[in-house]
């Protein structure tokens, strides 16, 4: 059954162009919203970024924009707390979740974290697709599978981002990458394709930029 699953291939010409012209124009940060109540008018498409912390989400969301500084890069795990909210031009929001699975956070912030993150994914008619980012050093842990099974749960479609594929030979990439693909064969709501990313070395943004842009 995994093997369904497959890696994205490269974009088409039309595809790459608008995805490069989606993140280069203008790209703002709206609002952090820490309730439903204060989330902003669903009037776009939206696409919204999931990940344990210090998968690289930050590093990620910085590399598809060509910003530095777009989504704060911290050491310390856990430091996104609240739900951020960017425009993409007139026509998308992207939304970084809060980082999930961080053990040392109080145990009422996390479950305000997971109960925000529930609402979010059930409640938003606009969101088009999740992106959940996995580390390749890693693949799929325990803690992953609780907010992919809450994905599925919520009929949200998702896409697993492999982040830090720079950081890994090829044995251990393949092996992991493999790994993946045989945890989402568990999971209806999985997108069969798998980006596989590098952040510092820009390998798999050209692609993730174009599925951004070319969702309906």
């Amino acid at each position: 059954m995994s093997m369904a699953f497959t890696l994205a291939p490269e974009p088409e010409d039309e595809a790459r162009e608008a995805g490069r012209l989606l993140f280069a124009g203008p790209i703002e940060f709206v609002k952090g919203v820490v309730s439903m109540s204060g989330l902003p008018p669903a009037d776009r498409l939206e696409v919204c970024f999931a990940g344990r912390s210090n998968v690289g989400k930050s590093s990620l969301i910085n590399a598809l924009t060509g910003r530095k500084n777009l989504a704060r890069a911290s050491n310390t795990p856990g430091r996104t707390q609240e739900i951020n909210y960017f425009a993409l031009g007139e026509s998308r929001h992207l939304v970084d979740l809060p980082g999930y699975g961080y053990a040392e956070a109080p145990v009422a912030i996390v479950a305000k974290w997971q109960a925000l993150l529930k609402q979010f994914l059930q409640g938003r008619a606009t969101l088009r697709r999740a992106f959940v980012l996995i580390d390749t050093r890693h693949g799929v842990k325990a803690v992953d599978e609780e907010i992919l099974t809450l994905l599925d749960k919520s009929a949200v479609t998702f896409q697993v981002v492999m982040t830090k594929a720079d950081k890994v030979n090829r044995e251990t990439r393949e092996a992991n990458i493999a790994q993946v693909m045989g945890a989402l064969a568990r999971h209806p709501a999985a997108y069969p394709e798998i980006i596989v990313t590098s952040s510092e070395k820009g390998e798999g943004i050209e692609t993730l930029r174009a599925i951004i842009a070319t969702l309906e």
